[in-house]
């Protein structure tokens, strides 16, 4: 995330639930400004509390004090290894070593008016990968089209529609644990962006290995922190970034495209400072832009 607070991380609303988070003021979300009176919302999604295989244990008073923790929780608590390699899970921040008062982690951005781990399974970082796929808009003759303002290329990227915000995102998703970065992007844009969890294995098998092919280079765009609206002030996520670009528009960039896993749909999007997406993925999209000297802002 570049300089400033982050925003989307104090929605009003908590995604997906009926809960309303304190109101952080930017003036008030650094840690180093004092709060006495700060008191979050404490909210961890049911069916995150379910347990399921890809989630930490719960803890109990994620924003309070030892005292107020239970003492099986303090046992928890005693058994993750923060900022760090814990067995197979990635505890390490890309962006910064955490604090951890109290034995559970603070997110490292501030305050987000909300304890606990709403959506997200693991205390502390939350890691993700971003695949941006590119590929020059031509016309029917196969030119490069042109902005008339800036006068340079533009470029498409693929574009999910995710289910479960509606928003326009990077088809990404969450590394599992102990899976390579490289697998994720390759993986979640199969998944998402082709649809390769219910296409014949013939036509899937086809369509990886050009995306092998492709993901072969990338450009690692960005690597940190993300401003997500689904953070808490112990939970959030971080991201890899990585633009794998199709320069004839000849391999992933003529394979049909279609809506799979958590999308509603998919298409090839223009790239310019209009786009309105999920999260952080704007910042990653006009880095992208930049880097391969393609449209993005008319020219002032």
């Amino acid at each position: 995330m570049a300089g400033g607070v982050h925003t989307k991380a104090r929605c009003p609303q908590y995604p997906n639930s009926e809960v309303n988070r304190l109101a952080v003021p930017d003036d008030r979300v650094s840690w180093g400004k004092e709060w006495t009176e700060y008191a979050p919302v404490d909210y961890t999604a049911p069916s995150v509390k379910a347990g399921p295989v890809w989630a930490d244990p719960d803890i109990d008073s994620p924003r309070g004090t030892h005292s107020m923790v239970t003492r099986s929780s303090r046992e928890v608590i005693e058994k993750f290894k923060w900022n760090s390699i814990d067995g197979k899970v990635n505890r390490k921040s890309y962006s910064a070593t955490y604090q951890v008062p109290d034995g559970i982690p603070r997110n490292p951005f501030g305050r987000t008016g909300i304890s606990g781990r709403g959506l997200l399974g693991k205390w502390g970082p939350n890691h993700a990968a971003d695949p941006i796929v590119t590929r020059w808009k031509r016309d029917k003759k196969g030119n490069k089209i042109t902005d008339p303002t800036s006068k340079k290329p533009i470029l498409q990227f693929v574009s999910i529609k995710r289910k479960d915000s509606g928003a326009w995102a990077i088809p990404g998703g969450m590394v599992d644990a102990g899976e390579k970065v490289s697998i994720t992007l390759k993986r979640e844009f199969g998944e998402e962006a082709l649809n390769h969890l219910e296409v014949p294995e013939v036509e899937r098998k086809a369509t990886e290995k050009e995306i092998a092919a492709l993901f072969k280079r990338g450009y690692e765009v960005y690597r940190g922190y993300v401003d997500d609206p689904r953070n808490t002030d112990n939970a959030w996520m971080e991201t890899i970034a990585v633009n794998f670009h199709d320069e004839d528009g000849k391999s992933v960039g003529k394979i049909p495209l279609a809506a799979g896993d958590d999308a509603a749909d998919v298409h090839w999007s223009d790239i310019s400072s209009d786009l309105c997406l999920y999260a952080s993925h704007s910042e990653f999209i006009e880095k992208t832009a930049l880097y391969r000297k393609a449209h993005w802002a008319a020219a002032s």
